[in-house]
């Protein structure tokens, strides 16, 4: 990971779009949500090990909310926005006289300094750390798909795609069969277990934490689908300025946002309904693997993509973007430090090596504790950029350090 010249440094403030950065703000304040359950750790999760299944009629909205609109939607629409941004990045070197080549190295040298990030992220915070599986991608996928043609990337986008309607095929076929208990096995080991919230010893905890980690990172990076195929749609769209100009694709976006998301919340309804006992299913089928929670996987991707639409065509109608549109995408110019502050606000908080407030809320107080997290962030956000607008944050600055040299501001011409 040592010095290396580069074309160019990182991007400028005045040649960021408003849509990127606006989608990246608000999905902050999703993935903020989507992490609250994991630490519940004194509620009982039942078969599925996601969320609670006990609480008040407040608790129940908000899980059913967020099994239906949320969990395994969030994160396909970072996946995107990742792979958009890599191609931004690999795009900006090449236009100043990079090689391909260098621009590849460049990507590479970014993606094992997002791995020592996550690592060091799960190791003092969060075991379902992303930045590393995301890292490992970028790896993969940088290498594979970056340098190729835009027909190159939509065969590897339309495998992903054939893989994940075909992992998804065993639980259509249950459900089409009435017969939802086939697959899974009840129940699934609560998520505030493998993530660490109730464990009161730092280094036990840790030790899980990194555990969970390496399996999210390795089999997220390299074997996860869904991401790739969200991730190479990205770079499809960023060579078209999909998200810096979406005027001119305005159908096409409109056409995303209705059916993306709307297969994605029907794919996550059944599960939800499953989960408050609207409806009575085995609970092997809300369990890791069972038929409900396949479909809810497979059709999370799409819920991303609607996600980016909705975000790209709400950026266009803004001409004149107001004070709380700005500190929202003054956020996503900081994406990683929010991600990282998110849990930094979160753990020692909520788990009980820490003060241990998780014990102590349920998930409708713990989603209140969530959207507080996120506003402190944008408010942080927000006065880092009236001040400076133009500095990084963070974590930011450490990842440009390391992929650009000491200097990073100064390697650009």
């Amino acid at each position: 990971m040592g010095s290396q010249s580069v074309a160019r440094g990182p991007v400028r403030a005045a040649e960021r779009a408003l849509a990127p950065d606006l989608a990246r703000g608000v999905m902050l304040l999703l993935i903020c949500l989507s992490n609250t359950g994991f630490h519940l750790y004194a509620a009982h999760h039942g078969a599925s090990g996601w969320h609670p299944d006990e609480g008040s009629p407040a608790d129940r909205v908000v899980q059913f909310v967020m099994i239906t609109c949320l969990d395994l939607r969030v994160y396909p629409l970072f996946a995107f926005l990742f792979g958009y941004g890599m191609t931004q990045l690999y795009l900006r070197q090449t236009a100043r006289g990079a090689t391909p080549r260098d621009a590849v190295r460049l990507l590479r040298r970014r993606g094992l300094w997002l791995i020592v990030i996550g690592f060091a992220h799960a190791a003092f915070l969060m075991a379902g750390d992303i930045t590393g599986a995301y890292g490992v991608a970028s790896l993969l996928l940088g290498w594979l798909f970056v340098r190729r043609g835009d027909r190159t990337v939509l065969v590897g986008a339309a495998v992903a795609l054939a893989l994940v309607l075909l992992s998804a095929w065993p639980a259509v076929t249950a459900v089409a069969a009435g017969d939802l208990g086939r697959l899974g096995d009840a129940p699934t080991e609560p998520t505030t277990v493998v993530y660490a919230a109730g464990e009161d010893d730092p280094l036990a905890a840790a030790g899980t934490r990194l555990t969970t980690w390496a399996f999210v990172t390795l089999a997220g990076g390299f074997l996860a689908a869904p991401m790739f195929l969200v991730m190479l749609l990205g770079f499809w769209a960023a060579r078209r300025r999909v998200l810096e100009e979406p005027a001119p694709r305005r159908r096409l976006l409109r056409w995303t946002a209705v059916v993306g998301i709307t297969v994605g919340w029907l794919g996550g309804l059944p599960g939800a309904l499953a989960h408050v006992g609207a409806v009575r299913v085995p609970a092997d089928a809300i369990s890791e693997g069972g038929s409900l929670r396949l479909i809810s996987e497979a059709t999370g991707p799409f819920a991303g993509l609607g996600y980016v639409a909705v975000f790209a065509l709400l950026a266009g109608r803004l001409r004149r973007p107001g004070r709380a549109t700005r500190a929202v995408a003054a956020l996503g110019r900081r994406s990683l430090s929010g991600y990282l502050a998110h849990s930094l606000l979160f753990a020692p908080v909520l788990a009980a090596w820490g003060i241990g407030l998780g014990a102590h809320l349920s998930s409708a107080t713990m989603a209140l504790f969530a959207c507080a997290v996120w506003l402190t962030t944008v408010l942080a956000a927000d006065f880092h950029e009236r001040r400076r607008p133009d500095a990084p944050g963070p974590a930011e600055s450490l990842l440009r350090r390391g992929v650009y040299g000491p200097h990073p501001a100064r390697s650009a011409p």
